[in-house]
């Protein structure tokens, strides 16, 4: 699971537990100026995921790491879908965020009050 914040100007995602492990990363931050947006989405999971470099991957279990797809690359920290949030990202590494938080609805609102208007 991951855990979302603010802190001044960036959006810190820590990730939890074995996620750490799974995905290969404890870690990301990225300015509020490259975040698009945030949605609740549970269906991501059914959607293809390209190729994994590096990270993990039991179907119906867990997907967590880097993945590379045509529009770029995906990070992704999820074993539950109901909890998924994608964040949509420009000008940074990944293209997306796809994460599992606690209250996926009170996280998007979190993010989109704290993003300038893109």
């Amino acid at each position: 699971m991951a855990q979302i914040s603010i802190d001044g100007d960036n959006l810190i995602v820590g990730i939890e537990g074995l996620g750490k492990l799974w995905a290969l990363k404890s870690r990301l931050t990225v300015p509020l100026a490259h975040v698009r947006g945030a949605t609740v989405d549970p269906g991501i999971v059914k959607e293809p995921k390209g190729l994994r470099a590096p990270g993990t991957h039991f179907p119906g279990l867990i997907v967590a790491g880097t993945y590379r797809t045509d529009d770029g690359k995906v990070f992704w920290d999820v074993r539950d879908p109901a909890k998924a949030v994608v964040i949509e990202l420009t000008g940074e590494r990944y293209t997306r965020l796809v994460v599992q938080v606690g209250d996926p609805r009170a996280t998007v609102a979190l993010i989109e009050r704290s993003c300038p208007v893109n």
